[in-house]
């Protein structure tokens, strides 16, 4: 059984057609790179396999169900900005994830924390954005989940901590599991990947082997990604 498959899923807000009849299937035991410009869908395919966004149109199922309580405790989503109060410290968080999430591991995150250089005793609004970043991450990849659904894990934190950030996630996940990147930062994060998405005004115009399109197109994944869109008014960040 795929881990996950999506059929003709469409969402529009108001004269927005956020998605378009989107295909997708998902395996397991993979890294995918979801990729695609600004306003094409990502975020918004993303909410929907959270179960944060009901679509129009079409079917999202994760382990064979719809997006419910039990996709919720299998699917570990790290989002694309901040969720949690500033008084708190990251202590809290991992208490709060602790008693959220049967599959949260405490001894996991106590070693990530000393990994990341995170102090569990400090509060989140004295942390940096790229430290909030590396707390998130923390306690996303503390989870034992059958899919991790990152967006834009690599955004808020500078280059030279880019390629740490992506070998904490690939030491980290549950290997029985898939992770699914979204991502704009192709050339960071294409050496990883098994699988590419592209995703254009809604629809996904490509889903591919990793290697298979590298050996096929003769360049590498962000050569094609900026090929693809090189007249959707895309500008890299």
């Amino acid at each position: 059984m795929n881990l996950v498959e999506i059929h003709g899923l469409s969402k529009r807000y108001g004269s927005i057609q956020a998605l378009d009849k989107a295909e997708l299937t998902l395996e397991t035991g993979r890294i995918i790179g979801l990729a695609g410009p600004n306003g094409s869908g990502k975020t918004t395919l993303i909410k929907t396999l959270n179960g944060l966004i009901c679509p129009d149109e079409g079917s999202v199922l994760i382990d064979g169900h719809e997006p419910d309580r039990y996709t919720r405790s299998i699917l570990s989503y790290l989002p694309d900005r901040d969720y949690f109060a500033d008084w708190m410290k990251i202590s809290d968080m991992m208490d709060i994830f602790d008693d959220f999430y049967a599959d949260f591991d405490r001894s996991k995150a106590d070693e990530l924390c000393r990994t990341l250089q995170l102090d569990p005793m400090q509060r989140i609004k004295s942390l940096s954005k790229g430290t909030r970043e590396k707390m998130q991450l923390m306690l996303v990849m503390s989870r034992r989940s059958k899919l991790y659904v990152l967006d834009e894990p690599l955004a808020g934190v500078d280059p030279a901590a880019r390629e740490f950030i992506l070998h904490t996630i690939l030491t980290n996940y549950n290997e029985n599991g898939s992770v699914l990147i979204s991502t704009h930062l192709i050339s960071d994060v294409e050496q990883v990947l098994d699988e590419v998405v592209f995703i254009k005004e809604g629809q996904i115009v490509l889903h591919r082997n990793a290697d298979d399109l590298r050996a096929e197109s003769g360049r590498s994944i962000d050569e094609c990604f900026r090929e693809m869109f090189r007249y959707s008014g895309w500008k890299e960040n």
